[in-house]
């Protein structure tokens, strides 16, 4: 008997057990002795400069080699964490173990010097998806450094917070559109979670070399492009070891609606430990939403008049010498004319960021004045008496509740078939429509029956107007 009930109880206690995930690089990567370590981190974190940026943090990259390398660096990404976060997806590269796809930490804790992180294990299950190659593989994590050399700054910065770890192995596009997707659904409207890509850039060049190679990767963030910073990675021309953390983490935060990259902090081992013969690369970078300031507005109006009066007068696109970053980010635009009277002249736009902003504006603008089908090209003698208005269009979000459409804040686009129409936000106001009253009209805009939207692929989106 007494043995029978000492069974049960040792099965009930490991069933309680808390799995924990020890340190593997402590003591090697950054001290192991607590006090140590932490007096290191504040003083990474003194040394940095906090930036100014009137926007909304969604991500962040930062690096991950030894601290004694990449810690200077990383001190800038972290300065600039807010202190209200209270969950972080942690996404790095795994170095040591191959996998395919993506390996989530489920459940349990990750333990420093510092103490006990908690895992997040309801986001983490939603994200974890074996038919999309996305599970836990633990050997993916037991030597792993990437994601682990994060934390101490974490807890140095934050408090009663949680993290989701995952390493990304050989990903295919299953796996990466999954959790491109599922990262955004769980961090849309919510403030208090953040995204960080850990990553090096590039490798074990001469210094002056390196500089350049690694140039070219911040260009490409800079301009939240991620078609060219996946150009510039498939053509040899830049680095980076957590190439798709970084990935991953911008087309997140362009689905959010960042607007703005800013590199806080470049420097390589060359700066911080010395040798300049063979350096690694090592960025702190900031993902931001933030609104266009009155001056880049008036440009973007600017831009738009001079280049509807030039074409429309001699057949030629005027120059812009534009150096302003956030007119040069990847853009989604409408350009509408109206004549005098207040009447439709013209409108025609993109609905996806495919060129920097101001390009944008000068294609649809050009567009709307001689190519709008519904209308002939604009005469010379209009020009006098037209306005422009401009209107900047946040991502895409798919329309789960026709109920939940606001008139006023959401324009919105359908998908049917081959047809496929689009209404601007400020159209409903402009007639007085009611929400059933505006999905009607698009799908009269589309070509199809004014009940389509009930089975039709439905969209909204936000757009910024400049008049």
């Amino acid at each position: 008997m007494r043995t029978a009930v000492l069974s049960i109880l040792l099965l009930l206690f490991s069933s309680c057990r808390t799995e924990v995930k020890s340190p593997s690089v402590a003591g090697t990567f950054y001290p192991s002795e607590p006090l140590i370590l932490k007096e290191t981190v504040e003083r990474f974190l003194g040394e940095a400069e906090k930036t100014s940026l009137n926007g909304e943090l969604i991500g962040l990259v930062s690096p991950h080699a030894g601290y004694q390398f990449s810690g200077p660096v990383a001190g800038y990404a972290y300065k600039n964490l807010p202190q209200d976060v209270k969950t972080v997806i942690l996404i790095g590269p795994g170095h040591y173990y191959p996998f395919r796809g993506a390996s989530v930490y489920k459940k349990g804790y990750f333990r420093t010097p510092l103490g006990d992180v908690k895992i997040n294990e309801r986001i983490a299950s939603l994200l974890i998806n074996e038919e999309f190659n996305v599970r836990f593989e633990p050997l993916a994590f037991e030597k792993e450094h990437s994601l682990e050399v994060q934390i101490p700054f974490l807890q140095s910065r934050l408090k009663d917070f949680s993290i989701v770890p995952v390493l990304i192995g050989s990903p295919d596009e299953r796996s990466l559109r999954h959790l491109i997707s599922k990262l955004t659904d769980i961090m849309k409207d919510k403030r208090e979670i953040i995204i960080i890509a850990s990553s090096d850039l590039s490798h074990y060049h001469p210094y002056d070399e390196a500089v350049k190679i690694d140039r070219r990767f911040l260009s490409a963030i800079e301009k939240l492009s991620i078609e060219e910073l996946q150009k510039c990675l498939s053509m040899s021309q830049c680095e980076a070891c957590g190439a798709w953390p970084v990935l991953i983490t911008m087309a997140v935060a362009r689905n959010l609606g960042a607007t703005e990259a800013l590199v806080y902090k470049y420097a390589n081992s060359g700066d911080t430990y010395g040798d300049r013969s063979r350096v690694v690369g090592y960025a702190a970078i900031g993902f931001y939403r933030t609104g266009l300031t009155e001056t880049q507005k008036k440009t973007l109006l600017d831009i738009a008049r001079k280049t509807i009066d030039s074409y429309v007068r001699y057949r030629k696109v005027p120059e812009f010498h534009i150096t302003e970053k956030r007119l040069l980010v990847s853009g989604a635009t409408f350009v509408t004319i109206k004549d005098r009277y207040g009447n439709l002249r013209g409108c025609i736009g993109n609905i996806y960021p495919v060129m920097p902003l101001y390009e944008s504006v000068i294609r649809n603008a050009i567009s709307a004045s001689t190519n709008d089908p519904r209308f002939p090209a604009m005469r010379p003698e209009e020009l006098e008496e037209i306005e422009v208005e401009i209107s900047v269009l946040s991502p895409l979000e798919p329309v789960k509740d026709p109920g939940e459409i606001e008139i006023g804040r959401d324009g919105l686009f359908i998908v049917k078939g081959s047809h496929s129409g689009l209404l601007l936000p400020q159209v409903p106001v402009e007639f007085g429509w009611d929400r059933w009253r505006f999905l009607k009209e698009l799908c009269h805009k589309a070509g199809l029956p004014e009940d389509a939207w009930k089975d039709a692929e439905l969209y909204r989106f936000t757009a910024e107007v400049i008049r």
